[in-house]
């Protein structure tokens, strides 16, 4: 069985201030999201303004960490690993890695929960950042 993420290195993200929540709560294993305190909606990524209706009245709020994929592809180059838009239980789509799992086994509307895996090398390790991985059903 092949199995993804195993020795291939993800870019280490560019951090930006207003962010740094998110990559604190990553680094301790919670994935959080926006929602917005006027209309309600939950969105991600994560931005000052709410996508919805344009307030700037936002809260952080810890998602499940669960969803189903939404869509995918499967990379092939060097060692195969997979990209795809995971939809949160929350409702919003997020762009990820599906990890730890036969890329060939991948399927749409597939349930999935959230692992971090941290980024960069070992000499040189990044923050964490959310994958996903199927959950066994």
């Amino acid at each position: 069985m092949v199995t993804t993420n195993q020795s291939r290195t993800m870019a280490i993200p560019e951090i930006h201030p207003e962010h740094k929540a998110y990559w604190e709560a990553a680094a301790e294993g919670a994935l959080l999201i926006k929602q917005c305190d006027s209309c309600g909606e939950y969105h991600y990524y994560p931005r000052v303004l709410c996508p919805s209706c344009m307030s700037e009245k936002t809260t952080w709020i810890e998602a499940k960490g669960t969803g189903s994929i939404y869509t995918y592809s499967v990379m092939r180059r060097g060692e195969p690993y997979v990209i795809a838009f995971v939809e949160l239980d929350e409702g919003p789509k997020m762009m990820t890695n599906i990890v730890d799992c036969d890329p060939d086994t991948v399927y749409i509307n597939q349930r999935v929960k959230v692992v971090f895996k941290q980024s960069g090398e070992q000499d040189n390790a990044g923050p964490f950042v959310p994958c996903f991985t199927p959950i066994e059903e």
